[in-house]
């Protein structure tokens, strides 16, 4: 039990950090070593040690060389396979400013389900506070399928333009028919300048769900709620509801509001009516992109460094291609039910 006596032998060292790179908690990785050992009295270190080291030399990893240690590794895979994509750029005290990375596989996905793409930068995966910004798309399954990854420090203009040129770049210069976002100025300024000819739709979600906390200061707000979301759902045409939304900004006198006013402005990117007659792969919103922030969260911890992000983002990848692999052996081997008595369907 006396410090000078207790150690860590390398092959234990290795067995830690693999064990923290598959989220094996601290006490299942110590036990699995007291098992090993055939009782605590044979090992020659403690659960203290354990901890110590995976904070010390695990987590603990300065930024600056965590960078480095990530650029690294990008260009190791790159190495491995030509087809690998990644773009790297630091600020000036050389830590990171941009990076995005496509693998091989994302980049054919691209070719055959990059008609439609939801994007989105709302989840933080690492300590730095850096914004991850994912291209997500429907592949043939049904299934959300990553098209490309970003690590951003600001979300600006120049950001986005920066990304999205090299993105079109790795896709050969291929722009989606249509993009998903959620609402940004700085987003939409940079996709009317690097895809013009792509249409952008803001996710309706993100925008409802505002309602609440934009409104809530008026008495009769829940009224105020069901009817906006009842005109803006339940309007089938164009002259429909410029009628409806008028008649519902004179019947609770919200004319002047400018929240209100702002976004009927901008009714053409988010309104259904305006966006159904283009092909939106059975997307609305941007949850594709959630869905597949929720599905990382099972591999990826909060307080990641790069290094450990970028791993686990690979093992994240492998689970959705044996997912997709699991699919197409059960579409080779069945027969798809027809969904109706139509012939066209036999």
């Amino acid at each position: 039990m006396l410090k000078h006596d207790r150690e860590l032998s390398m092959p234990v060292h290795r067995t830690i950090e693999n064990n923290e790179e598959a989220r094996i908690r601290l006490s299942k990785t110590y036990q699995s070593f007291v098992a090993a050992a055939g009782g605590h009295r044979e090992l020659n270190f403690i659960k203290k040690d354990v901890r110590n080291y995976i904070t010390r030399e695990v987590r603990n990893i300065l930024e600056l060389e965590d960078a480095k240690e990530f650029e690294k590794y990008l260009l190791r895979i790159k190495e491995k396979n030509q087809n690998f994509f990644f773009e790297f750029e630091l600020k000036d005290d050389q830590s990171i400013n941009l990076v995005f990375w496509v693998d091989a596989r994302s980049r054919a996905a691209c070719e055959y389900f990059g008609d439609v793409i939801s994007f989105d930068t709302t989840y933080n995966t690492n300590r730095y506070n850096l914004f991850f910004g994912s291209f997500v798309g429907v592949n043939h399954h049904g299934q959300s399928t990553l098209m490309g990854c970003a690590l951003m420090k600001n979300e600006d203009i120049q950001s986005f333009k920066w990304l999205f040129e090299y993105w079109l770049r790795c896709m050969g210069g291929n722009t989606p028919k249509g993009i998903l976002t959620d609402q940004c100025a700085s987003m939409q300024s940079a996709i009317e300048t690097c895809m013009p000819t792509t249409i952008h739709g803001w996710c309706i979600w993100h925008i409802m769900k505002k309602i609440p906390s934009k409104l809530n200061t008026y008495k009769r707000h829940l009224e105020i709620e069901q009817d906006m979301s009842h005109v803006v759902w339940n309007s089938h045409t164009e002259e429909s509801l410029d009628r409806n939304w008028n008649d519902f900004l004179m019947k609770y006198g919200l004319v002047d509001n400018k929240w209100l006013s702002e976004f009927y402005e901008d009714r053409h990117i988010w309104i259904t009516i305006y966006l159904d007659h283009y092909f939106w792969a059975g997307m609305r919103s941007t949850q594709r992109s959630e869905s597949m922030h929720a599905f990382f969260n099972k591999f990826i911890m909060r307080n990641s460094s790069l290094i450990q992000f970028v791993k686990q983002y690979d093992n994240c990848l492998g689970s959705r291609e044996q997912r997709e692999r699991k699919s197409d052996a059960a579409n080779f081997h069945t027969t798809i039910p027809c969904a109706t008595k139509s012939s066209i369907e036999a």
